[in-house]
């Protein structure tokens, strides 16, 4: 075997690879030969057919064959020889035989991995979210979860804010009717940012039976593009009015969040530790996000563009099956592939980034580490150690929990080097309720 290779643009190879034909012919015959031991065909007892007609009826298949093996065989041995990583599938084309006649020839264009050199990360300055939970965090989550579990009654009074308003309306500009301006039993929070402002105002103060009329001028850059910076008029009905209504901190509360005693402090003791958890878990995602920002900003390397190629193809289909598991028919709707494709350059980037800090500073996933994370999982279902069970039964189920432990080791490693300040945030601030 010879082979030569040339070096294209950026990561793109060029490997050029003549085998003796003689050893192909050699191969092709000594498979016909065993299909003739076996092979029936009609007017010939089996093991008796003369291999000439055997060849004339599997011949072009098992040269093709022979062909596949030998240029997959090859290929391994070349790139073996040449000390190169393949990124990708090869794109391999047979070559005229020219003057090299007696041998097949074929050429391979692939790309191969960069060469990734991690920068120092010493000067890394990054900011560390502290915060501790207080018995105050506890009563904000409850007062969510009370929320989340708010009913609403009829009043007879004026419509206010936070209260559930039905309303019938119909709207117009310069007098004809336009695409959603018109509505039927129509059931709206007030305050919630549903409704245009000045909508909103106007319905505000208005009791169950009332009518009005108003104008509502929408925003140039609002999103109907048709309606955009011009001026409606709207007839708008009242129907109902019902106000707020937060169930009690009492034993019947805490029964329907799963304490089947009703015990208010148990209840209290299990939001706290889902509030540490979760607490825990947003600390732990915007330090990884400031780490992983940083080592992309310090490193800035060439990506296969076989392996963008893929990653772009995998997250547009990921998007598609969660749209169609929505209900959404993904027929209608294309997902176009580009819109992935930085994203896509993004993942492949950072995924060699951390294979090589992770090869350099042995930050490999250990199994202690994998079944903590998987503990850690399950303990936000009703029966952890089930769970846990699951995971385990297929090796399969662990490699997102390998990925992430990881990750994690990473980010330990970069803090544990880079300049870290320690930063307060408030709790509100950091579950995103501000």
């Amino acid at each position: 075997m010879q082979t030569t290779l040339e070096n294209l643009n950026g990561l793109e190879r060029r490997l050029n690879v003549s085998l003796p034909l003689s050893e192909i012919d050699s191969e092709v015959q000594a498979r016909l030969r065993r299909i003739a031991r076996t092979a029936k065909i009609s007017g010939f007892r089996p093991g008796k057919v003369p291999l000439k007609i055997v060849e004339q009826q599997f011949g072009p298949q098992v040269r093709q064959e022979v062909l596949g093996d030998v240029v997959r065989k090859s290929f391994g041995e070349a790139i073996r020889e040449q000390n190169l990583k393949v990124a990708g599938l090869p794109n391999i084309t047979p070559r005229p035989a020219g003057d090299g006649a007696g041998a097949f020839q074929y050429t391979a264009t692939f790309e191969v991995y960069p060469d990734v050199q991690v920068q120092d990360v010493s000067g890394i300055q990054l900011k560390r979210p502290i915060h501790e939970v207080v018995e105050a965090d506890v009563d904000r989550t409850l007062g969510i979860l009370r929320r989340q579990r708010m009913t609403f009654e009829p009043v007879e009074r004026p419509a206010a804010p936070e209260d559930l308003v039905t309303i019938d309306y119909r709207g117009t500009i310069d007098g004809a009717e336009f695409a959603g301006g018109s509505a039927m039993d129509f059931g709206v929070i007030l305050g919630q940012g549903r409704l245009l402002p000045e909508f909103e105002a106007n319905v505000i103060g208005l009791a169950a039976g009332d009518s009005d009329a108003f104008e509502v001028r929408f925003p140039d850059d609002y999103a109907g593009k048709e309606v955009a910076g011009k001026t409606a008029r709207f007839e708008v009905t009242v129907k109902r009015v019902a106000a707020p209504k937060m169930p009690e901190l009492d034993a019947e509360f805490a029964q329907q969040m799963g304490i089947e005693d009703g015990d208010l402090d148990r209840l209290r003791s299990e939001v706290r530790s889902n509030v540490e958890r979760e607490v825990k878990n947003r600390i732990q995602k915007r330090i990884k996000g400031q780490v992983m920002q940083a080592l992309l900003d310090a490193n800035e390397i060439p990506v296969p563009k076989a392996l963008v190629d893929l990653e772009t193809q995998r997250l547009a289909q990921a998007t598609m099956q969660d749209l169609a598991a929505r209900g959404i028919d993904v027929q209608k709707l294309p997902v176009p592939k580009e819109g992935f494709e930085e994203q896509a350059k993004r993942r492949v980037s950072l995924g060699l980034i951390l294979s090589e800090l992770v090869r350099a500073h042995g930050l490999q996933a250990r199994p202690e580490q994998v079944k903590a994370a998987v503990e850690e999982h399950a303990q936000s279902f009703e029966h952890p150690r089930e769970v846990v069970k699951w995971y385990y039964e297929q090796a399969t189920r662990l490699n997102g929990f390998e990925s992430v432990v990881l990750e994690d080791n990473v980010v330990e490693w970069v803090l544990k080097t880079a300049q870290v300040e320690d930063q307060l945030v408030e709790f509100d601030e950091l579950m995103g309720n501000a």
